[in-house]
């Protein structure tokens, strides 16, 4: 016979209804953590790869100093980065506040930090697109290039005024400036000096093929000084269409002896291109320059000729004139002459005109 204690069957099943009553606790619990796990995982992931927002691509540059503190304050500035906080973490992990090169990097639309930080770690630069035109001296060719790369103009300047750099190229003081043609160039932002100029003498030579060395030949002339003499036409001839009247003027002038008696020189030589008028004591300055005193080609280009000027020269236009000056309606352009007859009458109108404006 067996006895059942009603008082063990209530406790036995009131333990049983805690031990339920804990175990959806616990799973509620569990529930709730793994629903935050999974809310925060989804955060975390949304942000890291949160693409960048552009309207078009911008660009950070990195100097010499590869300060990483600048390179987040850039990306905040110009890229809207979305989150500095997240940015940190990843570049930790990714080894980048130690790796920062320098360079100009570019931030396009739908990146995302991941992306960006490889971009920049890895040293996958966005080239530029190097131009320089109607340069008159060293001064502005350094501050030009300093402009658009990261290269000092101070430092690119003494280089260009340092005669042995100049003849480890071919070249010496006065023709160095030759070397640079014209031109757009697809270069690294962050280039050396050397580098930039071992690039502009392989432009150079590319510039200076078999073609053009032929055409140089045919007039008398070397490469350097069909930039020289293409240097003074620019100067000269204020309008494009002028340049190829101008170059065969100037080659009548050289083929004959005659000195070529350029008023751009003349401005060279005393420093001064704003000149309106040329005086009598302008013409008397001693310099290898004054070609009113000094027969044949100066010594060096007076500026950094174009392309165009440079094809001029190449490919003159065939004439008889001698002489040329600018005519009297102050137009910029000229008046070309075969006699010296001529051009004395145009020479006097021109004067006139000078003495009506009150230009002295």
């Amino acid at each position: 016979m067996f006895y059942f204690c009603t008082g063990s069957r209530e406790s036995l099943y009131k333990m049983e209804q805690v031990k339920k009553k804990r175990n959806k606790i616990l799973l509620l619990i569990i529930g709730i953590l793994l629903l935050a796990f999974i809310a925060a995982g989804i955060y975390l992931y949304n942000t890291v790869f949160q693409p960048f927002s552009l309207v078009e691509t911008t660009y950070i540059h990195i100097d010499r100093e590869k300060n990483y503190e600048e390179v987040i304050r850039q990306l905040k500035e110009k890229a809207g980065l979305p989150s500095e906080k997240i940015f940190r973490l990843l570049a930790e992990r990714m080894n980048y506040p130690t790796m920062v090169k320098t360079g100009r990097y570019a931030i396009e639309d739908g990146m995302t930090m991941p992306d960006v930080i490889r971009r920049l770690r890895s040293g996958n630069q966005a080239p530029v697109n190097l131009t320089f035109n109607n340069m008159r001296t060293r001064e502005n060719l350094a501050g030009r290039i300093s402009q658009q790369l990261m290269v000092d103009s101070l430092s690119l300047l003494n280089v260009l005024d340092d005669p042995t750099n100049a003849e480890k190229f071919g070249f010496d003081e006065y023709t160095f400036i030759a070397m640079f043609i014209p031109n757009t160039y697809e270069v690294y932002w962050d280039m050396s000096i050397d580098n930039l100029l071992n690039r502009m003498k392989r432009e150079y030579d590319l510039f200076w093929n078999e073609g053009r060395k032929e055409k140089a030949g045919k007039i008398g002339l070397m490469p350097v000084q069909v930039s020289t003499l293409a240097s003074i036409v620019e100067e000269e001839a204020t309008y494009t269409d002028e340049y190829p009247i101008v170059a065969g003027l100037y080659l009548n002038r050289l083929n004959r002896g005659m000195r070529l008696e350029a008023d751009p020189t003349v401005k060279f030589a005393v420093g001064d291109f704003a000149l309106r008028r040329i005086l009598f004591r302008h013409l008397e300055v001693e310099s290898p320059y004054n070609t009113y005193k000094n027969s044949g080609l100066p010594p060096g280009p007076i500026r950094i000729p174009s392309i165009q000027a440079i094809e001029a020269i190449l490919s003159p236009q065939q004439h008889r004139y001698l002489f040329m000056c600018a005519k009297d309606d102050l137009s910029g352009r000229h008046n070309f002459a075969t006699t010296h007859a001529e051009h004395a009458r145009n020479a006097a109108a021109y004067q006139r005109a000078l003495n009506t404006r009150g230009i002295y």
